[in-house]
């Protein structure tokens, strides 16, 4: 889809794309934004010091940006057997059973894609991190601009994730889960903030 048929489909009553979908596309925006600062960066004198981290750092972002508008597709294909499963017949109890191992079975596939979305974008807050003050000041407010569209992919991937497992009956695997993208998204909040502030003060000095 284009990005105009993207946005038209989301806003309408159809079940995909939705929220798993929006926030790839947003932290794929984020990790473009990297890779936009690090190519206007390579080849100036004045930051060759870093031309081979930034070559590094651009072949990273390259491939989780592909990764994350991969997962659009994958969220979409993962939750299509959960609303389907929500259909389901439960009128006895043999139905009544199969209709809930199904919907265990697709809550945990439909968290799937979040998940990876949220490591990527987390992967990607770092990368910018590494970036900031490597590459070039005339870019500085898409550090800003890329670093809070991760910010919001990572916490849009989390309430994706936990619609999803909230509901499964397995006590330990959905505990597992949550401290998991806990430590994962608190951690990325903190360098979300810290690069977002750096980036301000640059920009108001």
């Amino acid at each position: 889809m284009t990005y105009f048929e993207f946005v038209e489909k989301l806003s309408s009553k159809s079940p995909t794309p939705g929220g798993g979908g929006a926030s790839s596309l947003v932290g794929a925006i984020g990790v473009a934004l990297c890779s936009m600062v690090c190519n206007l960066t390579i080849g100036k004198k004045k930051y060759e010091e870093y031309e081979s981290e930034i070559l590094e750092i651009l072949e990273k972002t390259n491939k989780l940006q592909n990764r994350l508008l991969e997962l659009i597709k994958e969220d979409e294909e993962n939750f299509l057997p959960l609303s389907k499963a929500y259909s389901l017949k439960a009128n006895t109890e043999e139905e009544k059973k199969i209709k809930e191992e199904t919907m265990q079975n697709c809550l945990k596939l439909a968290s799937k894609a979040p998940l990876e979305v949220l490591k990527i974008s987390y992967e990607a807050i770092k990368l910018h991190e590494r970036i900031l003050g490597k590459t070039t000041i005339l870019a500085i407010s898409d550090i800003g601009v890329g670093i809070s569209s991760l910010r919001a992919s990572l916490l849009s991937a989390k309430l994706n994730i936990l619609i999803n497992i909230n509901s499964l009956k397995d006590e330990d695997y959905k505990q597992q889960i949550k401290n998991e993208i806990d430590e994962i998204v608190n951690d990325g909040i903190k360098i979300c903030d810290r690069v977002y502030d750096e980036v301000l003060s640059i920009i108001n000095k």
